[in-house]
């Protein structure tokens, strides 16, 4: 079935729309812009497709190489230095081969804007609705790890001399302020800072260690722990590697999507080689007993200047999950409207209010939620975990499927096809096992008074 008479048959552009059954792949780019989400923007106001796939990639880079990395040297003190790297090593390849399978998915459906609509297609509405639920819910506590992050840091710049909920409440301003620009486009270019400042604060952090090595320190080539221990460690790479839910919105917004795994290459190749090092150089130097994050173990002009030169890394990577959580919605609202592509009151004012509901949300969560830390890895377990490994597995069976003749196209492609399974079976055990042990360590915290009040310094 030729892919011209599939669309014609139907419009899936609509939120109320039934999901499509049968799809043939997109085989020009023209054909692709005649159904993506945002359409041909010849004679529209706001033009949202305007990114290169360079731009992309910097926009990925900046959204996930970010705070994240700073949680990799401890993850090698608790399972050893050769476990560790080559986990780190694996879930980039792994992470790297679900870029593929959803930058596949997304070029064979271009209605896809966002997670809810990859939902749509694979579930119905209900799938609609939860993955979207996930998608808000993951960008707003990703939004509010930022600024615990910008909080720690403008506090070890400070010597902490003010309250703590205050330093949250000073980063927030820039990130709501940069969060604000409709189209990624906009954001694009803020993210160029973005990403040399935590290379440069990577790096700063590495001289630091170097110059300034924990005396007596002691390294451990493997170790021998329990389950909940080493889990709880293997979370941070298995996490730090979360951005794909982003990817479909990004994705949407390209010139020429076909490039969107060059963007992906680069993303993966740079974060994979830039984590390892990272976290390989400072546990050297400062050995078992490395902090979380990293920087708090330098010494302290060195911690100072990493922290300092992180900073708009941590804001930009805080506004790109709070734009991706309003445009989930904004587009949601108005697609197929003047709103979505027009100067209107009604498209701006709308957009003024989620970006500052997301924004506002966040921060109350950061502030006034003792245990918001261990929400964060909860809501990464539930969420990030299908987002980035699990789901992809999913799209390549859904598609295979739909376009082959069944499970015969499954059985005559059997290594793909176990290897989808494998990665969908692979999220499960990241979602069950990360919840658990991230519920069992909110027990632990608050049994030993760790816990602390809500909207105190």
């Amino acid at each position: 079935m030729s892919y011209e008479k599939d669309f014609s048959k139907a419009d899936y552009s609509s939120p109320s729309d039934e999901p499509p059954t049968r799809l043939g792949a997109p085989n020009d780019l023209a054909t692709y812009h005649e159904h993506d989400v945002f359409g041909h923007e010849e004679n529209h106001q706001i033009k949202y497709k305007t990114l290169s796939w360079q731009l992309v990639a910097v926009l990925m880079i900046a959204e996930i190489v970010s705070n994240g990395m700073l949680s990799l040297p401890s993850s090698l003190a608790v399972v050893g230095i050769v476990p560790g790297l080559i986990l780190i090593v694996f879930l980039g390849i792994f992470a790297t081969y679900t870029s593929w399978l959803l930058v596949k998915f997304k070029l064979r459906h271009p209605e896809v804007h966002n997670m809810g609509d990859a939902g749509l297609i694979l579930f119905g509405r209900f799938g609609r609705e939860l993955l979207a639920f996930g998608t808000v819910v993951f960008a707003v506590f990703a939004t509010g790890g930022q600024l615990l992050a910008g909080q720690i840091a403008l506090g070890a710049l400070s010597n902490n001399k003010l309250c703590l909920m205050l330093y949250t409440g000073i980063f927030a301003v820039p990130t709501l302020i940069f969060s604000a620009p409709r189209t990624l486009d906009r954001l694009s270019w803020l993210s160029v800072p973005s990403v040399i400042s935590i290379i440069v604060a990577g790096i700063v952090g590495m001289v630091g260690a170097g110059l300034h090595p924990t005396p007596d320190r002691t390294l451990s080539v493997t170790v021998n722990t329990n389950f909940y221990a080493a889990f709880v460690s293997i979370t941070n790479p298995v996490f730090s590697y979360a951005g794909h839910f982003m990817f479909f919105i990004l994705v949407s917004e390209m010139k020429r999507p076909q490039d969107a795994m060059k963007a992906a290459y680069v993303l993966q190749g740079f974060a994979t080689t830039f984590y390892a090092v990272f976290a390989i150089v400072i546990y050297i130097y400062i050995g078992d007993g490395v902090l979380s994050p990293a920087f708090s173990s330098l010494d302290s002009v060195w911690m100072k200047a990493a922290y300092g030169v992180a900073i708009p890394n941590f804001l930009i990577a805080g506004s790109l999950y709070a734009h991706t959580a309003s445009k989930l919605f904004f587009v949601r609202l108005f697609r197929n409207s003047r709103h979505l592509h027009s100067h209107t009151f009604t498209g701006w004012f709308t957009w003024v209010v989620l970006i500052l509901l997301v924004n506002a949300a966040a921060f109350v969560l950061a502030v006034g939620v003792p245990i918001f830390s261990y929400l964060i890895g909860i809501a990464a377990s539930l969420f990030a975990s299908w987002y980035t490994y699990g789901i992809a597995g999913a799209f390549w069976l859904h598609d295979s499927y739909h376009d082959g003749d069944g499970v015969r196209t499954w059985r005559r492609k059997w290594f793909q096809t176990t290897l989808a399974m494998a990665t969908f079976a692979a999220g499960a055990f990241m979602c069950v096992a990360g919840t658990y042990v991230t519920i069992k360590a909110i027990v632990e915290a608050y049994n030993s008074g760790a816990v602390g009040r809500p909207f105190s310094c």
